[in-house]
């Protein structure tokens, strides 16, 4: 494969496409095979489709040579594109991962940056192989800073992807327990989400840190340029405002960027907002536009969304949950002012041996507070031990609710990717 060749015709087109169903006229679309699939059969038709160009990797395949080109491997290709790209960007990568708290705090940060920038960031969560190096080909010219989403769920992932995306900054949202089957154990993640610190690190980087976690504070040592964000003590100083629907934040110290109104819930969103105060300050967006980008803000796609439907307040918060984050959810519902308090929780997943453990700890804490109900759907929820409703999925769970006819209630709806706990609502 020719990289130089491959750039001049990306230069020609520079959308990207991997799904013939998502095709656009004039798309290049990189055949690559999956589990159940392999793109390569569907070459031909993403041309008869409108794309400009198809790269493969089976010479069975490679049937339009003028509009098609041959690789070793179409993953590889796309990523080493990806790459060569990106060093043609003279501009500010951040990268960012963490266990929760990802996606909320890349968007944050790309409303507060768009307000002063013309900024581009991961769209959704394409922040694995395949999409790190799709939002690295999405970045065109004029684009002032890039915002770049890493996910990972074994070691040595994000090393992978700093090498194609080459960050500058880089932010770790937090640590926790997630993905345990890949990572092993909490210290694993610590390893594995530590490989973005490590680049940063071996490359003059710089990093935003939450003072607030002093395990971050360790694992930034020896980063040249760390500028810290927390409730104390830290370059970027704020204070989360009690506040029984959404939270609001004020900032304090030298800054002027002062009160901000959320649209977010919860209190556990107070480090994804300052980490957006400090991303945008640092690279200049005037203060006084930062509250207002980081306010109109509204989560979306099932994260910490709020949902009022009747006289019913309902938190849906159903894309993903991990111990930590189901641990934060339940916590600052508990906290909530409300007379009728209903939780709906979906099993956690890819946890390994300390599945039932981690799930038994978390019925240990909804016995600490008082509930109007609390039903637990599927997987590891039914092996352990406790006096709410188990019932075996969320269609299960959404009938149930149904059946209820709550009125004047608070809902709280969590629970991992599987097991589709947006259902209930459905």
């Amino acid at each position: 494969m020719n990289i130089e060749q491959l750039y001049s015709i990306y230069e020609q087109h520079r959308s990207v496409q991997t799904d013939t169903r998502k095709l656009k006229a004039n798309d290049i679309f990189f055949a690559l095979k999956g589990g159940n699939f392999n793109g390569n059969e569907f070459a031909a038709r993403a041309l008869e489709l409108g794309a400009a160009f198809a790269v493969v990797d089976e010479a069975a395949y490679f049937t339009v040579p003028d509009k098609m080109m041959l690789v070793n491997d179409a993953l590889t290709a796309l990523q080493q594109l990806a790459l060569h790209h990106r060093k043609q960007l003279n501009i500010p990568f951040l990268a960012i991962t963490g266990t929760n708290g990802k996606t909320t705090t890349k968007e944050l940060i790309n409303a507060a940056l768009s307000a002063g920038l013309k900024t581009y960031a991961t769209v959704g969560n394409l922040n694995n192989h395949i999409g790190v190096p799709l939002t690295i080909l999405s970045i065109l010219p004029g684009v002032e800073i890039a915002v770049v989403e890493m996910g990972a769920n074994h070691q040595k992932e994000i090393a992978g992807y700093c090498e194609i995306a080459l960050p500058t900054h880089g932010i770790i949202t937090n640590i926790g327990k997630a993905h345990l089957e890949g990572f092993g154990s909490e210290e694993g993640v610590k390893k594995a989400k530590g490989e973005l610190y490590d680049f940063l690190r071996a490359n003059n980087g710089t990093v935003f840190v939450c003072n607030d976690y002093d395990y971050l504070l360790e694992m930034a040592h020896g980063i040249p340029e760390i500028i810290t964000y927390g409730s104390s003590e830290a370059d970027y100083v704020g204070e989360a405002i009690a506040d029984n629907a959404f939270l609001a934040v004020e900032v304090r110290g030298s800054s002027q960027v002062g009160f901000i109104q959320t649209q977010l819930v919860g209190a556990y969103n107070f480090p994804n907002v300052m980490a957006a105060v400090a991303v945008a300050s640092h690279f200049n967006v005037p203060e006084s536009a930062i509250a207002p980008a980081i306010a109109h803000y509204t989560p979306s796609n099932n994260r910490s969304q709020v949902i009022k439907q009747g006289s019913n307040t309902i938190i849906m918060d159903a894309y993903n949950a991990n111990p930590s984050s189901m641990r934060a959810a339940i916590e600052n519902f508990a906290g909530i002012q409300a007379d009728k308090k209903i939780l709906l929780l979906g099993a956690m997943m890819e946890l390994g041996t300390d599945s039932v453990k981690e799930h038994q700890e978390l019925v240990n804490l909804l016995e600490r507070s008082h509930w109007e109900a609390v039903v637990l759907v599927g997987g590891d929820f039914k092996k352990v031990t406790h006096p709410y409703i188990f019932l075996e999925n969320s269609t299960e769970a959404g009938k149930w609710l149904q059946q209820q006819q709550y009125q004047d209630a608070h809902i709280l709806i969590k629970g991992s990717r599987s097991t589709g706990m947006e259902k209930v609502l459905a």
